[in-house]
């Protein structure tokens, strides 16, 4: 079968620019900047998530001690190319929450082939809207693996290698399984960095949304999808 390549195709975008709450030159829509102070409200929004994650985390860990993960929708994962020999800075991990757990037991490593369902957004932001009178907030989608609402019976996953994306990507795989359905967020430094990649602007924190449909070694052959 042909793949569906996450990176770095540009696949079909929602057309728009981010931004979410702060202050414009003016009110007409070219002269709105939805970039405004991107790289330190991107900042902002990574560090939001984490801190979340690092809320949910403890409170599990108190009221259940060594069981807190059955009882917690939240996970902070370091890169797997980061060393672990030292604490390292926030952003060398990603943030994820789990949507459903996969019953999947085989590991997915940086050679496996992982067939996946995605949608990756970046961060809500105001635009003008179509009338050019008032803001709207919303996310702009900057890749997908299908269109509209999830539909399984019709929706194609993507295939894939897990050490073929981004870091910050390839590290929330091989921490996932068979089934795992997650939001993971990524920072611009498990990212695209200072690069502009496509429509994603430099320093752009990314969110995605990753169900892992099938998990096969490098050699094995993996089945056509519809």
């Amino acid at each position: 079968m042909k793949s569906k390549k996450l990176f770095p195709v540009n696949l079909a975008v929602l057309v728009g620019l981010v931004g979410f709450i702060f202050v414009s030159c003016s009110e007409k829509s070219n002269e709105w900047d939805p970039y405004y102070s991107w790289q330190s409200r991107n900042a902002l929004w990574f560090e939001q998530a984490a801190d979340s994650a690092r809320t949910a985390i403890a409170a599990a860990k108190a009221q259940y001690g060594n069981d807190w993960e059955v009882h917690c929708q939240w996970r902070m994962f370091k890169s797997l190319q980061r060393s672990t020999d030292y604490p390292g800075k926030l952003t060398d991990s990603i943030v994820c929450k789990i949507v459903r757990k996969g019953q999947g037991t085989k590991e997915i490593d940086f050679t496996s082939q992982v067939l996946l369902h995605y949608r990756g957004w970046l961060m809500p932001s105001e635009y003008i809207s179509e009338n050019n009178s008032d803001k709207e907030t919303k996310m702009v989608v900057f890749s997908q693996s299908y269109y509209g609402e999830f539909d399984p019976t019709t929706a194609t996953p993507m295939q894939m290698y897990a050490g073929g994306g981004i870091e910050g990507f390839q590290t929330a795989l091989q921490y996932m399984v068979e089934g795992d359905k997650w939001y993971v967020y990524i920072p611009q430094q498990l990212a695209y960095k200072a690069e502009i990649h496509d429509v994603i602007p430099a320093y752009s924190t990314l969110l995605f949304l990753l169900e892992v449909v099938g998990v096969y070694d490098k050699s094995s052959d993996v089945p056509d999808q519809k």
